[in-house]
């Protein structure tokens, strides 16, 4: 057995074992867990977004069809308050310059200062030749704008929430997976009426492949970006002047087993990461049976607080979290791409 065997066979064995994984559980308490709808509702479903529209309801969106890539598959919505919740429906779909419908991708909900509350998602038929695409609600998600394509060259957020700036500059952590399989991120800025865009690129680094970076902001107003990545850990790069400039890309301590991550600054200070914290394998989905939340004080020490999911096999991933004006904590994944579960939890602050 040659030295690349030996490697592929570890990691193998790494995501059929789940290790372990040292919790403060001191620091959570659960309020609820639920699913947005009962599985059986899609034959499949993926990359969920959360957010709160007014003191106590909730938007949640994700992708649906027979199976990711799919033409049929579109973008679906649910609102709710406590217990209630609508029903599923469908508030986009994707069709290409002959009017052909294509798969819609990846929904990220987003509230501005205006109170204008944006979906946007990705349209095409995979990730190397999709392009951005939004739509608007004036009325917290009960009536939608017609689709508008985002400029030229330009993703939106392409995962995670975009964060905006006290000037009132939106910034939306994106990423690009091209034909010839680079993965590269960077940095969208535009304004509360998305007519004004700009690309900052993030130096890339021919050695590491990452991809749907989580942005957060510090006290001191530092940024942070932490991205999904090929290489079995999570990354980061910094921006010390509102996201103009980025450092190099460097690795964290954080596995990651190439799976979707999100992360929220909560009004503490304090930081909360959603990660799948195992190794990747022979499989594309090999490392998802694990999700677990982790805290830190600084975005660079992080220790786990609680685990959401912990199986032998199955996929839980592509998480998005937010912190609701009452200070919980509410996280959505992708349970087995069959249903989207949404836990509620009250996370010690001190």
């Amino acid at each position: 057995m040659n030295c690349i065997n030996i490697i592929i066979y570890l990691l193998f064995i790494a995501n059929t074992l789940v290790f372990p994984q040292p919790l403060n559980k001191s620091h959570v308490k659960l309020i609820s867990d639920t699913v947005i709808f009962p599985q059986g509702t899609f034959e499949a479903c993926h990359a969920s977004t959360i957010v709160e529209t007014t003191p106590g309801i909730f938007v949640a969106a994700w992708f649906a069809g027979s199976r990711e890539g799919a033409k049929n598959v579109g973008i679906w919505l649910s609102t709710f308050q406590g217990n209630k919740r609508s029903k599923p429906f469908e508030v986009a779909v994707g069709k290409d310059s002959t009017g052909n419908q294509v798969p819609c991708w990846n929904p990220v909900l987003f509230k501005t200062k205006s109170n204008t509350l944006i979906l946007f998602y990705k349209v095409g038929i995979n990730p190397r030749e999709w392009w951005g695409s939004m739509i608007r609600s004036y009325d917290n998600g009960k009536s939608w704008s017609d689709p508008l394509a985002l400029p030229k060259g330009f993703l939106g957020p392409i995962k995670d929430k975009p964060i905006q700036l006290d000037n009132g500059k939106i910034l939306c952590p994106s990423s690009i997976e091209s034909i010839d399989g680079e993965w590269s991120v960077h940095l969208e800025i535009t304004n509360e009426g998305l007519t004004s865009w700009k690309k900052i690129n993030i130096e890339k680094d021919s050695t590491v492949g990452v991809i749907q970076p989580t942005i957060i902001k510090h006290s001191d107003g530092n940024l942070q970006m932490l991205c999904r990545s090929r290489q079995n850990s999570i990354y980061q790069t910094w921006s010390m002047d509102n996201g103009l400039h980025w450092s190099k890309l460097r690795k964290t301590s954080l596995p990651n087993p190439n799976s979707g991550i999100d992360a929220v600054a909560m009004d503490s200070g304090k930081f909360i990461l959603v990660y799948n914290p195992l190794l990747h394998g022979t499989k594309w989905f090999n490392g998802r049976n694990v999700l677990n939340i982790a805290l830190s004080d600084d975005g660079k020490n992080w220790g786990n607080i609680y685990q959401l999911e912990n199986e032998k096999d199955g996929e839980f991933s592509y998480p998005a979290v937010i912190q609701a004006l009452d200070k919980t904590i509410h996280i959505t994944y992708t349970s087995r791409r069959k249903t989207i579960k949404h836990f509620i939890l009250k996370i010690d602050e001190e």
